[in-house]
C-alpha cells in the first residue's frame, strides 16, 4: 500500500505508519475545502487569541467566568491546532501518512483536551450556579484557590483518563492495509485497525468514555437546572433578563459542544459509520472552536465593551 510501511511480526505484517481515506472521494473539492478550512482556522487562532489578550489586558474581567473562559480559549486553540495544519497539509497532497508516533501524538492531544474541555464547561457552569443561586456567597466559594483547583482537576483528569486510554490504544498490533477511515487519529478508526479482538476493550473504551463524558454532562445540567429554577423566581421581568443573559453565551457553547461531543462519542459499535464519524469530528473539531469565540464576544455585553475601550485606546487609532 501507498504509505504503509509494514513490518513482520510472526505471520502478520505490522503497520508503521497509517494513511488517512478522509477527503479522498472528494478529490476535486480538496482546493476549495482547502481554503475554506484555512480560513476557519486563522480565525479560529486569532479570535481565542483575542479573547485570552483581551481578558488578560482588562482588569474588570479578572473574575471567575473570565478566569475559566480563558482556559477554555486556550484549549480551543490548542484543540484545533492538533488537528487544523495537519487536515490542510493533506488537502494539498496526494498522500496522506502518518506515523504511528505522530498518530499517537495527535491521540494524546486530541483525547485528552476533549475530556478537559468536558469538565471545564462542567465548571463555569456550577460557577454561574453560585453566582445566580448564592450571589451573597460567591466570593468566599468562587475565590482565586477555588477556581485554581477547578481548573487543575479539569486539566488532570483529562490528562490522566485519556493518557490510560490512548496509551492502551498503542499497545495493539495494527497490520493490514493501514487505513484510517477518517481525517485524524480518533480512537474508534485506529482500534478498527487492530490484529486482535478488541471487543471487550472496546465494551470498557465505551463505559469509561459514557463515565467521563456523562459526569461532567450531568453536574452541567444540574448546575443550569438550578438556575433555571432561581431564574423562575426571580419576580422582575429586567432582573430575570439580567440573570439569563449572564449565562445564554455559556449555554449555546455547551449545546454545540455536547451535541457533537455525544454523538460521536456515545454511538454503539454498530452504529459507527466513517460518513458519521468524520461529520462529527468536523463538528466538534473545526466548527465548535470557530464559533466559540463569536458566541463569547457578540452575546457578552462585558467582552464587548470592554472590546470597545481597548479599540479606543488604540494608538493606531488615535493616530488616525
Amino acid at each position: 500500500m501507498p504509505g504503509s510501511e509494514p513490518i513482520m511480526s510472526g505471520n502478520r505484517s505490522l503497520c508503521t505508519t497509517f494513511t488517512f481515506v478522509a477527503f479522498s472521494s472528494l478529490e476535486e473539492l480538496q482546493p476549495v475545502l482547502f481554503v475554506v478550512f484555512l480560513t476557519i482556522y486563522l480565525f479560529t487562532v486569532g479570535g481565542n487569541l483575542l479573547i485570552i489578550c483581551l481578558i488578560g489586558a482588562t482588569p474588570s474581567l479578572h473574575t471567575p467566568m473570565y478566569f475559566f473562559l480563558v482556559n477554555v480559549s486556550f484549549l480551543e486553540l490548542c484543540y484545533i491546532t492538533s488537528v487544523g495544519p495537519q487536515m490542510l497539509v493533506h488537502l494539498l497532497v496526494e498522500t496522506k501518512t502518518i506515523s504511528v508516533g505522530g498518530c499517537a501524538a495527535q491521540m494524546y492531544v486530541f483525547t485528552i483536551l476533549g475530556l478537559t474541555e468536558c469538565c471545564l464547561l462542567a465548571a463555569m457552569a456550577y460557577d454561574r450556579f453560585v453566582a445566580i443561586c448564592h450571589p451573597l456567597h460567591y466570593t468566599l466559594l468562587m475565590g482565586p484557590p477555588v477556581c485554581l483547583k477547578l481548573a487543575a482537576a479539569s486539566w488532570t483528569t483529562g490528562v490522566v483518563v485519556e493518557s490510560a486510554q490512548t496509551t492502551w490504544v498503542f499497545t495493539l498490533p495494527f497490520c493490514g492495509t493501514g487505513e484510517i477511515q477518517h481525517f485524524l487519529c480518533d480512537i474508534m478508526p485506529v482500534v478498527k485497525l487492530a490484529c486482535v479482538d478488541t471487543s471487550h476493550n472496546e465494551t470498557v473504551l465505551f463505559a469509561v468514555s459514557a463515565l467521563f463524558v456523562m459526569s461532567p454532562r450531568l453536574l452541567t445540567l444540574c448546575s443550569y437546572a438550578r438556575v433555571l429554577l432561581t431564574i423562575l423566581g426571580i419576580p422582575s421581568a429586567a432582573g430575570r433578563r439580567k440573570a439569563s443573559s449572564t449565562c445564554s453565551s455559556h449555554v449555546l457553547v455547551v449545546s454545540l459542544f455536547y451535541g457533537t461531543a455525544l454523538f460521536a462519542c456515545l454511538q454503539p459499535k454498530a452504529a459507527h459509520s466513517p460518513q458519521t464519524d468524520k461529520a462529527a469530528a468536523l463538528m466538534y473539531t473545526v466548527v465548535t472552536p470557530a464559533l466559540n469565540p463569536v458566541i463569547y464576544t457578540l452575546r457578552n455585553q462585558d467582552v464587548k465593551e470592554a472590546f470597545q475601550r481597548l479599540t479606543r485606546r488604540s494608538p493606531f487609532r488615535q493616530m488616525a
